[in-house]
């Protein structure tokens, strides 16, 4: 992937470029000459001698040199020829836009075969798309871009990389001060992924931070390559990833892979690389926005600051279920800040700093410094500018100036944050750059923001993790189903092969008699259960294959009798005792991102919940510990109605027992359950009292 990075850098940062084709080429050059592009254009067509007041040529083998990049605005059949020509003379790189690729197999028919010619025509050379509109480079003018856009010159910024072209154009239309520098677009990534992109970006030390719009995953090693690379130049990565879907698994017989969905695995894919998630349009925005002023947060304490009752409130109450929290202010805190104010004001974080100071520069300087020397991850001036048709803003231009004064007094990184978006124009975001302040748009973006660039920063502060265990051989793109060479061990086997690596199970063994489970049932001590022992029953429960809670020999008679009709083979165990708590972990094989452990709420209750969360393989016991008290379940873990608290590192004593499982059959292992766990109070440990384990058959 690296060469064709390398590569790609003449075609995103040209010295010169050729435009090919009519309408869109002759577009594009005007788009690229109103940007005040200062390197050669050299428009081609056999029928023109002039194209918006460039000379042009009759074709390719008559231009100067070799073009940097190339915009190939014709049908599908000549951009084959074209990229083909382009290869052969040296050329940086071209812009496919032609559709009716692999994208239009429905109505073409013949899509794939062209998108495979193109790709041998190109040999070494870079492109984009087909079917995609291009990019533009903001900082150098360079715009290979049929379409009008809203972006202006930069000299940093972020770059905004995605699939969809018209999200391409929406994106630039933005008004909400976003500085950006580069604009790429991948369409059917053909050759060129986002990932192979985003990394020719990062070598433009001008880029501050990464944006990605992605519909699906393009290469999970090169985007993880891409974002471990992002790090090691300090450039945080932001992922507004769309198409939630569900496992793409056949015959699924476990609870761990009903539980976790593709969408779940790209969300334990991104937040292991440290690349923040977002949902929305608005929030991605914002977020490349606070990220590009001030980089990663330390943490997510905040200060909220308005002349407002109201407003205050507002920020509070919207701050209910976030991951943001207003720190209450200590007593020296309080009487440094109150210093400050007028007596009547009650000193609080939210803030609410009435308008007694309102329109005084210095004194409203005084108050913000003093407010932000508690050393918030981010301090917040609430400010909705009003209307410049019919109001006056000088006063709101004071307060700026102020938190401006007050973070370079503090040390503390600061933002202006509108609570309507319409309510902060765009020429105040830009001058709120210029000041070192974060222009922030609507509560909830801003929280989510904050939430991303927190998240960020916390990933930073660790050691890079360990290279996801991704699909590999036979498993890529794919997972077995039943009528593969695919085998399930009963319960009795399953637990010995996990018993094997640490998990621990309860004392036990399969018997073929009444007679036998009586024997059995005198060596025991306390209440035993009963199972049907058979690989294919794996919910014994709902078919009346399992019986809790046996204490003397006519109940176990009476319950061999019950099930006799189910198996041939049943399992006795001693029943555990004491539970605290019941979890599943589990591991199932996503045919994208390979195997995945799941922890979550378990018993009866598992899909009912959906309590879950998942983590790709390898994992450490730091990462699980986390995953166990982010349950909505976690509650239950510190113990309750007088149940002692339990030892999490007892419950991830098992998860990595299981995990070592997984990793040491990994080419073989398709999906395992323990569920439940039992877990009981610190110091007892964990029981694995049911097990599933299906496997492929190497």
């Amino acid at each position: 992937m690296s060469n064709r990075q390398d590569r790609l850098g003449r075609l995103l940062r040209p010295s010169s470029i050729a435009f090919v084709g009519g309408k869109e080429a002759t577009e594009a050059i005007c788009q690229c000459r109103k940007s005040g592009y200062q390197g050669d254009i050299w428009p081609v067509h056999p029928k023109k001698t002039e194209v918006d007041g460039f000379r042009c040529f009759a074709s390719l083998a008559d231009l100067p040199r070799a073009p940097d990049a190339a915009f190939l605005g014709v049908n599908r059949v000549l951009t084959i020829d074209l990229v083909r020509q382009l290869s052969a003379m040296g050329a940086g790189g071209a812009v496919c836009y032609a559709s009716g690729f692999k994208e239009a197999i429905a109505e073409t028919g013949n899509g794939a075969d062209l998108q495979e010619e193109l790709i041998e025509a190109a040999g070494a050379m870079p492109f984009l798309g087909p079917n995609c509109y291009g990019c533009i480079n903001y900082l150098d003018g360079a715009l290979l871009w049929p379409d009008q856009h809203g972006g202006r010159a930069v000299e940093g910024g972020v770059a905004v990389l995605t699939q969809s072209s018209n999200i391409a154009i929406n994106l630039t239309m933005q008004t909400r001060g976003l500085p950006v520098a580069y604009v790429l677009t991948a369409g059917n990534q053909a050759q060129c992924g986002l990932s192979d992109l985003a990394s020719a970006a990062l070598d433009d030390p001008r880029v501050t931070v990464l944006g990605l719009h992605i519909e699906g995953f393009d290469d999970l090693a090169a985007f993880e390559e891409m974002v471990l690379k992002a790090r090691t130049r300090s450039v945080p990565v932001v992922v507004l990833k769309m198409g939630r879907s569900e496992v793409a698994q056949a015959l699924t017989v476990s609870h761990t892979a009903s539980l976790a969905g593709s969408d779940a695995l790209a969300d334990a894919f991104l937040a292991r690389l440290g690349a923040a998630r977002v949902f929305s349009v608005p929030a991605f925005l914002e977020t490349l926005k606070l990220l590009h002023v001030h980089g990663p947060l330390a943490g997510t304490s905040i200060a909220s600051m308005s002349c407002s009752g109201g407003e205050a409130s507002l920020m509070a109450d919207s701050a209910e279920g976030r991951a943001v929290s207003f720190r209450p202010l200590l007593e020296e805190d309080v009487v440094r800040v109150k210093k400050t104010l007028n007596d009547m004001v009650a000193v609080a974080n939210p803030l609410d700093y009435h308008t007694f100071i309102w329109g005084d520069e210095d004194k409203l300087a005084a108050t913000f410094t003093a407010m932000m020397q508690n050393g918030f991850d981010l301090s917040l001036l609430v400010l909705d500018f009003p209307r410049l048709d019919r109001c006056d803003d000088s006063d709101w231009e004071l307060a700026v100036r102020a938190l401006a004064r007050a973070s370079i007094a503090s040390g503390g990184k600061a933002a202006v944050l509108a609570t309507m978006p319409e309510n902060l124009p765009e020429e105040r975001s830009l001058a709120l750059l210029d000041a070192g302040l974060a222009p922030l748009l609507g509560i909830d973006d801003a929280y989510a923001a904050i939430e991303a660039a927190a998240m960020i920063g916390a990933v930073w502060r660790t050691p890079p993790a360990e290279r996801v265990l991704l699909p590999q051989n036979a498993f890529v793109g794919q997972v077995p189903g039943a009528d593969d060479d695919t085998r399930s061990l009963n319960e009795l086997d399953a637990k010995a092969a996990l018993r094997a690596y640490g998990v621990p199970v309860p004392r036990g063994q399969s018997v073929a008699s009444e007679e036998e489970a009586v024997s059995i049932f005198r060596q025991f001590d306390g209440p035993c259960v009963l199972k049907a022992l058979r690989a294919d029953l794996v919910h014994k429960s709902d078919v009346g294959g399992v019986t809790l809670g046996l204490q003397t020999e006519d109940e176990l008679k009476a319950a061999f009798q019950a099930m006799a009709h189910l198996s041939d083979c049943f399992l006795l165990e001693e029943m555990a005792s004491d539970p605290v708590a019941e979890l599943i972990i589990g591991v199932s094989r996503d045919a994208q991102f390979g195997l995945h452990l799941v922890i979550g709420a378990g018993g009866i209750l598992v899909e009912l919940l959906k309590d879950s969360r998942s983590l790709l393989l390898p994992v450490t016991r730091a990462e699980i510990i986390e995953v166990l008290q982010s349950l909505r379940s976690a509650p239950l873990l510190c113990g309750y109605r007088g149940k002692g608290a339990v030892d999490l590192d007892d419950v991830a004593d098992v998860a990595l027992a299981i995990a070592d499982y997984a990793m040491a059959h990994h080419e073989s292992l398709l999906e395992l359950d323990v569920n439940p766990l039992i877990v009981r109070p610190a110091g007892q440990g964990c029981v694995a009292v049911d097990a599933v384990l299906r496997d492929r058959v190497l």
